[in-house]
């Protein structure tokens, strides 16, 4: 591989959103997304919503990190077999899913496409140890990808199991933006070791808590084996996760998913964080990329070619033009033998010492 491949900053892929606008689709990525990337040294590759992308993924290669962000509610196909429907009992009826579908309009038109292209590229992050970086939709996306199962609708199902004091609105429409809730870390996990100082100390055993933006009806239902939550919100719901047997940021390893959008946790009217550590997880996952990019050109780098001098230029054409000339006489009994005798006596030699060679391993 060349110096200059090997300058190339790291490529993070981002799969676009749809909207419309003037009576035509637009794909579109949330800027503050874009931002972090580039500010901690990645370059966004973003992958357009359009029909049939999932099967040109190889296109995009060499992929050394996956962000997936925000979107429409993943189609249930994708994860309803594997779910246990006997837990609960709270299968939702027909009327609920209409409900469920005037209440949250722009989150349930679902999207094929988008659903094949994320799953596509997550399973290959899960393949190859690309590292992964998944908030809101695509920590949804990641679960479902390694088997785990998504409430349709929180309202619906897991609220309905919870004392009033315990319940939590994850999505406030008439206060999009400002509307927080509380979580409460895990200790121990990348998230909490993000988020340490950010309080008074805490009394031995308790919980660290911050309070996290939230813009969906749908979550995390039954977690798939390889994670290990790090942070619940009070009813219970898994607002973030890790796998511990792919972090470690400075190896090249990152597999994470968040439920919140910690890159939108600003005060109002500023880009200032809510916390210091909400730019973290992009911090940490492009440290990731970086080293991860630096292992891959390490397997796939070739030697530059050594560059001679004229003498030995000249030489090594005439080694060359030997060589045909010794094989062409030695295979065929035809060749050029107007040829100066040095020429063929290097031939010679070089042939010599190939099929000595040759004899060794025979």
């Amino acid at each position: 591989m060349s110096s200059d491949i090997c300058g190339i900053l790291p490529r993070i892929l981002i799969v676009s959103r749809r909207t419309v606008r003037k009576n035509k689709f637009v794909d579109f990525v949330g800027e503050y997304h874009l931002d972090l990337i580039v500010s901690y040294g990645g370059v966004p590759v973003i992958v357009p919503r359009v029909s049939g992308v999932h099967t040109l993924l190889n296109s995009f290669e060499p992929i050394h990190g996956v962000l997936l962000c925000e979107g429409e509610d993943i189609e249930a196909c994708w994860y309803d077999h594997n779910d246990d429907h006997d837990s609960d009992g709270l299968d939702l009826s027909q009327e609920e899913l209409e409900e469920i579908r005037r209440l949250h309009a722009s989150d349930t038109s679902i999207d094929k496409e988008k659903d094949s292209i994320e799953l596509s590229l997550a399973k290959l992050c899960l393949e190859r140890n690309i590292p992964y970086l998944g908030i809101c939709r695509g920590s949804q996306v990641l679960n479902v990808a390694c088997g785990g199962t998504l409430y349709q609708d929180i309202g619906k199902e897991l609220s309905k199991k919870c004392d009033q004091s315990q319940r939590v609105m994850h999505i406030n429409y008439d206060d999009y933006d400002g509307h927080r809730h509380a979580v409460k870390l895990v200790k121990n996990t990348p998230l909490c070791h993000w988020f340490q100082g950010e309080e008074e100390e805490k009394e031995e055993g308790e919980e660290m808590e911050i309070l996290v933006n939230s813009y969906h009806h749908q979550g995390v239902k039954k977690l798939a084996e390889r994670f290990i939550p790090m942070a619940f919100a009070s009813d219970g719901l898994i607002e973030g996760f890790y796998d511990p047997e792919c972090y470690n940021p400075q190896d090249g390893k990152f597999i994470m998913g968040l439920q919140f959008h910690p890159e939108r946790m600003r005060k109002p009217d500023s880009d200032e964080f809510d916390y210091p550590g909400c730019p973290f997880a992009y911090k940490e996952f492009v440290k990731a990329v970086i080293a991860y990019q630096k292992k891959l050109n390490s397997l796939t780098s070739v030697p530059k070619p050594l560059k001679l001098n004229k003498e030995m230029e000249s030489k090594r054409k005439i080694i060359v033009r030997s060589f045909s000339l010794a094989k062409n006489l030695y295979t065929m009994g035809r060749g050029n033998c107007s040829s100066k005798d040095s020429e063929l006596e290097i031939g010679a030699e070089f042939l010599e010492v190939l099929n000595s060679t040759f004899f060794i391993f025979i």
